[in-house]
């Protein structure tokens, strides 16, 4: 679905190069995830991504179509969801989505049922102006499926809602993976990457620095101990052993047999920690 190889792009004037040979591709269906700090390169490859800059160097090709040769026909099969909004305030909720419904070629879904997914049926009268940061963040989410998008582009889809309504989202999300919507995530929230993302691409100054699964980085960068806390004679005790061979661990046994445990968790690391490690750079 996409397909990019040697992604090189440079701003006029610019001292270097934004992007530095990227190279990846994303499958039907998959969740992918582009993780990094701000300026790392996330917003401008996005933009390449959905067609607004052309003057790349590289091959980019999304839906099988070369990027620098496409036109406005492509607006029809990818949807984008930007970190800032932008809507008419002075137009109902409702008004904004019939607006941007009459603007596709290709059937539409019915506005009303898609602000019932997003719990915004009720707020359909109300002027954009009304809504809070958060209902604006679940109307763009509206706008960028109101065309039954193949492919579709969220910028930060998170950002902004409280766990309730970012649960909404995320769940939505993967509703449309479950249908076999192809979806690129840019993020710099760890939680969200991990609970949505088949796999994920660590960017930093302009470089995809390590590219899998959320699972297989935690498991291969981790520590393969468990963690175990546990009360002996009523003081508090931490201690770790190996997951290898654990069910035949005398010691791990005579613990969980003897004593109150309080916790007891296995040592894989998480994706904050394997940014660190592999960027040497944190997300903020």
């Amino acid at each position: 679905m996409i397909q990019v190889e040697r992604l090189e792009y440079s701003y006029p004037g610019a001292a270097e190069k934004t992007l530095k040979g990227l190279n990846f591709a994303i499958g039907r269906g998959e969740i992918f995830g582009f993780l990094g700090p701000s300026g790392a390169g996330k917003s401008t490859m996005l933009k390449i991504l959905i067609g607004v800059l052309k003057g790349y160097a590289g091959s980019v090709r999304v839906l099988g179509q070369e990027l620098r040769f496409t036109g406005p026909d492509l607006y029809e099969r990818i949807g984008v969801g930007f970190e800032f909004p932008n809507f008419y305030t002075k137009f109902t909720v409702l008004e904004n989505l019939n607006l941007f419904r009459s603007l596709y070629s290709v059937p539409t879904e019915e506005p009303m049922r898609v602000l019932d997914r997003v719990g915004l049926k009720d707020a359909a009268r109300l002027k954009v102006s009304q809504l809070s940061k958060g209902m604006k963040m679940r109307l763009n989410f509206c706008r960028a499926i109101l065309h039954r998008p193949d492919v579709l582009f969220l910028d930060e889809p998170t950002s902004g809602l409280d766990p309730v309504n970012a649960k909404i989202l995320k769940d939505l999300i993967k509703a449309m993976k479950a249908e076999g919507k192809t979806m690129l995530l840019t993020t710099h929230h760890m939680q969200a990457a991990e609970e949505l993302c088949d796999r994920v691409a660590f960017i930093v100054d302009g470089q995809i620095k390590l590219i899998d699964s959320p699972r297989e980085l935690k498991l291969r960068q981790g520590r393969k101990t468990v963690r175990v806390e546990y009360r002996k004679e009523g003081e508090p005790v931490v201690e770790e052993f190996p997951l290898e061979g654990i069910g035949n661990n005398e010691s791990f046994l005579q613990v969980i047999d003897r004593y109150p445990l309080e916790t007891m968790h296995s040592q894989e690391a998480t994706l904050e920690q394997i940014f660190l490690e592999t960027t040497g750079r944190s997300l903020s």
